[in-house]
């Protein structure tokens, strides 16, 4: 483990000056739980001691926000070492400042280093978030406050929408969809992620194994082979749920010896995932 660590690299988060691993742990598996404590400890301790620098969470998740908590409380030293990251699904300024309020004092903290703009689906929210007392008001203060260092958006609905958001929003991260169905359908991972990359926004890639669907190891399709497709992209993170502190070894490994597909590769596992590659993007919701 301890070689792991020494060799998991990093990336610039966009043009933040800050850097993070290449792969972080996500806010799903056990973390997207309640009173599973140890199992959800065992985790994150897993995924500090293989050197794991980026930590997701949000509001919505669950018990993430306070697993992190039980530990960051226990060892205020490893604060320095972590970049957190949580979110907020509110619309309007004034609960989405009380949001920020309960992340930190549910996580033990004084700052976020990333707060998140959550699921952003329609061009209504886009409107209301944007308009007068909405919630972007919020995450801007709350930057210029001190109380988070950077400000992000996130979406898995619709590319347009979150392409918008990209665009118009002073966002200094965007969270997205980055798989091979993807590459199939279009939207986030040419339009979108070209808009980010031109502006210097971080890119953090999600939806990378399809929540363990997309993988089929007697086919071939391994999550390291997932990982690497996501790598392999422009992107600044990739980040995984875990549900065991061995996923959070396999997920480690792939970050740490990571090796960009071949164009052949590629070519094949996008192949592979064109017949249904709209039921497999089922996060998009209806097309």
């Amino acid at each position: 483990m301890t070689s792991e660590k020494a060799a998991l690299p990093t990336r610039p988060f966009g043009r933040t000056g800050v850097e993070v691993t290449c792969v972080g742990l996500g806010g799903e598996g056990v973390l997207r739980t309640c009173g599973r404590d140890d199992e959800a400890r065992a985790v994150i301790w897993e995924a500090l001691a293989c050197g794991i620098s980026y930590f997701d969470s949000a509001m919505a998740y669950a018990g993430s926000q306070g697993y992190y908590g039980s530990v960051w409380k226990r060892d205020p030293g490893l604060r320095a070492r972590i970049f957190q990251a949580s979110k907020s699904a509110s619309r309007d300024r004034r609960t989405a400042l009380a949001d920020l309020e309960q992340t930190l004092e549910t996580m033990g903290i004084e700052t976020l280093d990333l707060w998140q703009i959550h699921d952003v689906r329609t061009p209504g929210e886009i409107d209301r978030i944007a308009g007068p007392g909405g919630a972007l008001e919020a995450f801007v203060e709350a930057k210029a406050a001190g109380k988070v260092r950077f400000i992000g958006v996130t979406g898995h609905h619709d590319p347009h929408v979150l392409s918008r958001a990209v665009k118009d929003w002073p966002v200094d991260a965007v969270m997205m969809p980055v798989n091979p169905a993807e590459a199939v359908l279009g939207g986030f991972l040419d339009r979108t992620l070209r808009l980010a990359r031109e502006k210097g926004v971080a890119v953090i890639g999600m939806k990378i194994l399809g929540a363990s669907h997309y993988v089929h190891p007697q086919g071939g399709i391994t999550a390291d082979l997932l990982l690497r497709f996501a790598l392999s992209r422009p992107i600044d993170v990739a980040i995984v749920g875990c549900s065991t502190p061995e996923e959070v070894r396999t997920l480690v490994r792939a970050g740490s010896r990571f090796e960009p597909l071949e164009e052949a590769e590629e070519a094949a596992l996008i192949e592979a995932f064109r017949p249904l590659a709209r039921r497999l993007a089922f996060y998009r919701g209806t097309f």
